[in-house]
């Protein structure tokens, strides 16, 4: 991969950052921090210290993209970086060693993407008592007081973009009929973001299922009954399976509502394994293999999240608390324990008709548009 340098980043982030906006879930940081600057902020600490990050397994193209990121990112801002990923066969064990492993070392700020996000009290309690900073990144770790910082993209509204995205499909590709038969996906359960994007979508499906505009012909509506466990593909084609072979008996499938573009593809191809024509699919990642196939015609959406502003935001908060300053946030966003600080990035909806302006600066992505 070619290196992207640190002031590119930092591009990439200013512009998104003055295009966010605030979940549902979230209320301006200003009030929040109505008391003065936090702890974490108030003293910095020496240019070159060791910033942690502790990253799950490569279970995605964006995961292997941010590894490479911030560790060229961190160099090129000064830091010692420390850029750990969890094994696939024990993720979350091999990451609670690696956090406890940099709390060790002398890291002044761990940047944690987890494995599992309510897995980590000990290692937040261990962080907390060697006055260490926690910054929460894509993943909000759950029902702890001792995470200092979040940052994302609005998850909460990339529900409501693939749900949005789902209905325009439907009424493009499916708009001579009066009602649309439809299947819903969500991520894995250890993934507090899963649930997040799940309650979007449904905040905007909800209506149009009250409605029967809709009808989920398997009747599996909720986030438990949809979960994905590991967000494995082949989770998601034999669940799909199962679903055509049980529910769709003589009956057509027009719509999937799928959160990322890994089971975007294994949704696919079990319909397609099904014999059937294909539905409108949504996604989200903007993985090579998926923005092919929206450029083909066939998976309808994504979500752009990109991974290159995300990374360089993250290392601006770390910046920040090295001169001793208050890093920029946006929102703040509950975990179950204390509104969390959090610089919340805007996702971009991606389909056929836009994807050539969307992925314009996307030195990888753009040329995958051109037909």
């Amino acid at each position: 991969m070619k290196k992207t340098t640190f002031a590119a980043l930092a591009g990439i982030a200013a512009v998104s950052i003055a295009l966010t906006g605030c979940g549902r879930a979230e209320t301006p940081a200003e009030t929040a921090a109505e008391g003065g600057e936090t702890a974490a902020a108030a003293g910095g600490f020496a240019a070159d210290a060791t910033i942690g990050v502790a990253l799950p397994d490569r279970t995605s193209e964006n995961w292997v993209l941010a590894g490479d990121l911030f560790t060229n990112g961190l160099e090129e801002a000064g830091f010692t970086g420390n850029v750990q990923y969890a094994g696939s066969s024990n993720s979350v064990g091999d990451q609670q060693q690696q956090i406890q492993s940099m709390i060790s070392a002398g890291a002044e700020v761990i940047i944690v993407g987890a494995a599992d996000t309510n897995q980590l009290a000990t290692q937040l309690e261990a962080a907390d008592a060697a006055d260490i900073t926690v910054i929460a990144y894509d993943r909000l770790i759950q029902n702890s007081e001792l995470v200092d910082y979040y940052v994302a993209f609005d998850n909460y509204h990339v529900g409501e973009l693939q749900a949005q995205s789902l209905l325009d499909g439907l009424e493009e590709r499916f708009g001579d009929q009066e009602a649309w038969n439809i299947e819903l996906f969500s991520g894995s359960a250890d993934d507090s973001n899963s649930a997040v994007f799940f309650d979007g979508a449904m905040s905007v499906l909800q209506p149009k299922i009250d409605d029967g505009t809709l009808t989920v012909v398997s009747e599996q509506t909720s986030v438990q009954q949809t979960a994905t466990e590991d967000w494995a593909a082949e989770n998601a084609q034999n669940r799909m399976d199962t679903i055509l072979q049980n529910s769709y008996q003589g009956e057509d499938l027009h719509g999937v509502l799928s959160p990322n573009d890994n089971l975007a593809r294994a949704i696919l191809t079990s319909v397609q394994n099904d014999g059937r024509d294909v539905p409108v699919v949504t996604g989200q990642d903007s993985e090579v293999e998926s923005v092919q196939s929206i450029v083909a015609g066939d998976q309808y959406s994504t979500i752009y999240k990109d991974t290159r502003a995300l990374v360089a935001a993250a290392i601006e908060m770390a910046q920040a608390l090295q001169a001793g300053e208050e890093p920029t946030t946006t929102a703040t966003s509950d975990n179950g324990a204390v509104e969390v600080p959090a610089n919340l990035l805007e996702p971009v909806i991606v389909t056929q008709a836009n994807a050539a302006e969307a992925y314009a600066d996307n030195e990888d992505l753009a040329p995958l548009t051109e037909q």
